[in-house]
C-alpha cells in the first residue's frame, strides 16, 4: 500500500522529489529491496522516506545513489519559518519511532535537508560530506568564464586533437573504461556493475539520461560519462577514462559537451561530489559551488549482514 501511495505521489510531484528518490530509480537500484516510510492522511501524502533494505532490519545506500532521505511536500507560501521547522522536526520524529525497528541505519540526505537535529536528540550521528553543483547552466559564456584556465585549455586542447563527442556510448563501452580508470587509481570498484547497467537502460528509457563519450579521428574512446537529469537538476553518476590517452584533455570536452547538452532539461548540475582529492578539484575547477549535505547514520550492520550485502551486490 505505502509503495503504490508513493508512485502515485512520484507520477504527481513531477520535479520536486529528487530522481534518486523517485520510484523508477528505486526499482533499478534497489531491486524489490526498497520501502517507503509515508506521513499521510486520507491517501494524501505529506512527508516520504524511501528506504533502501539490503538485508532484514538494516538501511542503506543503494549503489550509484548520492542521496535519499526525507521528502517533504511545500508548505503553504504564507507559512513562518518557525512553524515550518517545527512541523518538520515532528515529521522526522515521526520517520525516526519507526526506524526503531531497524538494527542499523545510513542514509545520504540531499543537501535541502538541513535540519538534523531530531535524529541528533535521538542518539544518530552524522558526518558531513560535499559535492559540487553549477547553477546558471544554461549561460555557456558565464560558465565559461567561472571556469578555471586549467579546464578550458584541456577543452581547447581535445578540440584541437579532433576529439568529437558521441551519445550513446554503449553500457559494455562505458564499463570497460570505467574499469580501466579504477585500475589506474589501484583501487576496486566496490559499486555494481549490474546496477549500473539497470540505471542506464532505465534512465534511457524514459529519456532521462545518456552516456557522453570523447572519441578521436580513429574511433578510440578516451573519456566517457553517465549523466542523468529531471526538471530540478542533472546529474554526473559515474565515468572514466583511458589512461593511455588521458592527456588529450577529452574528459572536460565531455562533462563540457554534457553540461551544455542537459542545459535544454534543467538549469542545475550536479557532479555530485567526491573526497577524492583529485576527483574533486576537476569537479571544482569546472566552477561548481561546493555544497555540503550530511550522512545520517545509527548502529552498524553485522558481520553476517556484510557478507550477505557483498554477495547479493555480486
Amino acid at each position: 500500500m505505502s509503495k503504490d501511495l508513493y508512485r502515485a505521489l512520484c507520477t504527481e510531484e513531477d520535479n520536486s522529489i529528487p530522481v534518486f528518490s523517485r520510484d523508477w530509480w528505486l526499482d533499478a537500484a534497489c531491486g524489490d529491496d526498497w520501502d517507503v516510510l509515508l506521513e499521510e492522511k486520507d491517501n494524501k501524502v505529506y512527508a516520504a522516506m524511501p528506504l533502501y533494505v539490503p538485508c532484514k532490519y538494516i538501511v542503506s545506500m543503494p549503489h550509484y545513489t548520492q542521496t535519499m532521505g526525507i521528502w517533504f511536500a511545500a508548505e503553504a507560501a504564507d507559512t513562518k519559518y518557525s512553524s515550518l521547522l517545527g512541523h518538520r522536526q515532528a515529521i522526522c520524529e515521526n520517520f525516526i519511532e519507526k526506524l526503531r525497528s531497524y538494527k542499523s541505519y545510513l542514509q545520504n540526505f540531499s543537501h535541502e535537508f538541513t535540519d538534523w537535529l531530531p535524529f541528533y536528540w535521538d542518539g544518530y550521528s552524522q558526518m558531513t560530506r560535499y559535492t559540487y553543483i553549477l547553477h546558471g547552466i544554461k549561460n555557456f559564456e558565464k560558465l565559461w568564464l567561472d571556469m578555471s584556465q586549467h579546464t578550458r585549455r584541456n577543452i581547447k586542447k581535445a578540440k584541437e586533437e579532433s576529439i568529437v563527442v558521441r551519445h550513446g556510448v554503449t553500457a559494455d563501452d562505458f564499463l570497460e573504461i570505467q574499469a580501466l580508470t579504477f585500475k589506474r587509481q589501484k583501487k576496486k570498484n566496490i559499486q555494481s556493475d549490474a546496477v549500473l547497467r539497470r540505471l542506464i537502460n532505465a534512465a534511457r528509457k524514459r529519456g532521462q539520461g545518456e552516456i557522453f563519450g570523447g572519441y578521436d579521428d580513429a574511433g578510440n574512446l578516451h573519456a566517457a560519462a553517465f549523466i542523468v537529469w529531471q526538471k530540478s537538476s542533472a546529474y554526473y553518476i559515474a565515468g572514466g577514462g583511458d589512461p593511455v590517452l588521458r592527456s588529450s584533455g577529452a574528459h572536460s570536452l565531455v562533462m563540457w559537451d554534457a553540461i551544455k547538452h542537459v542545459s535544454r532539461y534543467t538549469d542545475t548540475f550536479d557532479f555530485e561530489g567526491s573526497m577524492i582529492r583529485g576527483v574533486e578539484r576537476f569537479f571544482r575547477e569546472f566552477g561548481a559551488v561546493q555544497t555540503p549535505y550530511f550522512v545520517i547514520t545509527r548502529g552498524k550492520p553485522g558481520f553476517m549482514d556484510r557478507v550477505h550485502m557483498k554477495l547479493k551486490n555480486r
